[in-house]
């Protein structure tokens, strides 16, 4: 089992972070908390900038995959969704990069069944048992308490953006023609957003 990957962070998108440590560089599907975290510490060429990600292994006979996380707290989390029946991993990092732990510990908890729900891919029924399931869990394994992702993230070049935004969105499962659709909209709107508010609203608009 892997705790966690301490190394150099060679490359980063909102969706995948490749951490090199010991030699091998390991790809670790990451939510965009986890990317609005971490952004800051991407190697630049002025010296090694190292990054601790906590890790989650899915090893199914067809694929083996990492999962990073920023904190402990946030891998918890996901651990506590993918218990739920009907919430898979790739489900439980959409809900992770559409709200934050404390969000979605407040939804839980005041039983917000409304902004569960308008997660993509996310339905009623799905939404209430993620409420019923964990709402107790919550509270005694202590996620419920705010934690912090990171500071405010400058907006990078525009076209930047649009590109990360859209192979974000590309590898979280949605078709690269919609997804750059919605993208570009929401940039012309908010020409100096950051990619991980883009990704995010794009989650609520992609049908």
């Amino acid at each position: 089992m892997i705790e966690y990957i301490k190394g150099e962070l060679t490359e980063l998108t909102p969706a995948l972070a490749t951490v090199e440590a010991a030699g091998i560089g390991y790809g670790l599907n990451i939510s965009l908390n986890t990317f609005s975290a971490i952004q800051g510490l991407r190697a630049d060429g002025t010296g090694k900038k190292d990054v601790k990600l906590y890790v989650y292994e899915a090893i199914r006979e067809d694929a083996h995959q990492l999962y990073g996380f920023v904190n402990k707290k946030e891998r918890e989390m996901f651990l506590l969704l993918i218990s739920v029946s009907g919430v898979g991993a790739n489900t439980a990092r959409m809900i992770l990069s559409s709200l934050s732990v404390s969000e979605l510990c407040n939804a839980i908890s005041t039983n917000n069944e409304r902004l569960i729900k308008g997660i993509k891919g996310i339905g009623l029924k799905t939404a209430q048992r993620i409420i019923v399931d964990l709402r107790d869990k919550i509270v005694a394994l202590g996620i419920a308490e705010e934690i912090p992702v990171g500071g405010q993230v400058s907006a990078p070049v525009n076209c930047q953006v649009k590109d990360e935004a859209v192979s974000a969105l590309t590898m979280l499962g949605f078709a690269p023609a919609p997804s750059q659709k919605v993208v570009v909209a929401i940039m012309q709107e908010q020409p100096n957003a950051p990619v991980e508010q883009v990704v995010k609203q794009a989650l609520k608009m992609i049908k």
